[in-house]
């Protein structure tokens, strides 16, 4: 089997497009769907079938794309511990960030990855906390920040920081001072994303022990939208501080910490356990702990 024609393969099935593969490889699709098709004639396998949104992977190619993930990670660990002896971090390594984060903190991370490591490659994916947790576990992505994450044998977790979640509103329609206690919830409208999200998880556990019936008036798993609808008037959310200041500009609206009791969210490190990380890997996750609570630190002083 030709390793360049399993990673061809393997970056189709993950990306659904054949399109979106070439650009991302570099290389130009017509060879690439060549090199996929040479690999199904090999494995005398159909791998991929078209759909009229892109492409997606059979039963054989789902088999395929489990043991192409960890063949290319193995593949590459093996060439970055040799390259390890001359005291360079090589390779590429594939980074997911929490969308309360993502904006703020990728520039100061592309910025620092070039720097110390400039013969390395980084890619960085947007995505929500279960979802960052799950690639990891399959392979798809070698190192994560997320909030709270469930105990799960396939990935490692380390604590970087805390924060309280606040009830986020348009300007002038929450209080200044004092916050709001959880058991005042219940005549807000809220936004919130879907029951997976690890925010609407706190909430929804906490207001289960308290008694409190939560008013979801509408939800959506994107944090920029949820705050275009909390300005325009359609709800309140509920969001850390660095989820409300990390996407730009927060006109228009205020924040209340939630009391009584306080909603906490544990930011975590996360990797992959079923492989020791290599010092590439290792590099990345120092410069995470260090910007992700740089961002959250400079976010909290200036709110």
């Amino acid at each position: 089997m030709d390793l360049r024609q399993l990673e061809y393969f393997v970056r189709v099935a993950e990306l659904g497009s054949f399109t979106r593969a070439a650009q991302m490889l570099e290389v130009a699709q017509p060879a690439l769907s060549r090199q996929v098709r040479a690999l199904e004639l090999e494995l005398r396998e159909t791998l991929l079938t078209r759909t009229g949104r892109g492409v997606v992977p059979t039963d054989a190619g789902r088999r395929l794309l489990e043991h192409g993930h960890a063949i290319l990670r193995s593949v590459a660990q093996a060439r970055e511990d040799l390259h390890s002896q001359r005291g360079e971090p090589v390779g590429r390594v594939t980074v997911g960030l929490p969308p309360s984060l993502a904006r703020r903190l990728t520039p100061l991370l592309i910025e620092r990855f070039q720097q110390e490591m400039p013969k390395a490659r980084l890619e960085i994916v947007e995505a929500f906390s279960v979802t960052i947790a799950e690639w990891l576990g399959s392979g798809r992505m070698n190192l994560g920040l997320v909030y709270s994450p469930a105990s799960q044998p396939q990935i490692e977790v380390e604590p970087v920081l805390e924060e309280r979640l606040c009830l986020v509103g348009p300007t002038g329609s929450l209080p200044t001072r004092g916050g709001i206690a959880f058991c005042d919830l219940a005549r807000y409208p809220l936004v919130m994303p879907q029951r997976s999200q690890i925010f609407r998880k706190l909430m929804e556990a906490q207001a289960m022990l308290s008694q409190v019936k939560l008013n979801v008036v509408w939800e959506v798993s994107s944090v920029p939208v949820i705050l275009d609808l909390v300005r325009a008037g359609y709800g309140y959310a509920a969001l850390t501080d660095s989820a409300l200041h990390s996407q730009g500009s927060d006109s228009g609206l205020i924040e209340a910490t939630i009391h009584s009791p306080h909603i906490v969210s544990t930011l975590c490190v996360v990797q992959s356990a079923s492989k020791r990380a290599t010092p590439l890997e290792q590099r990345t996750m120092e410069l995470l702990r260090q910007l992700s609570r740089h961002v959250c630190a400079a976010e909290s002083a200036a709110a």
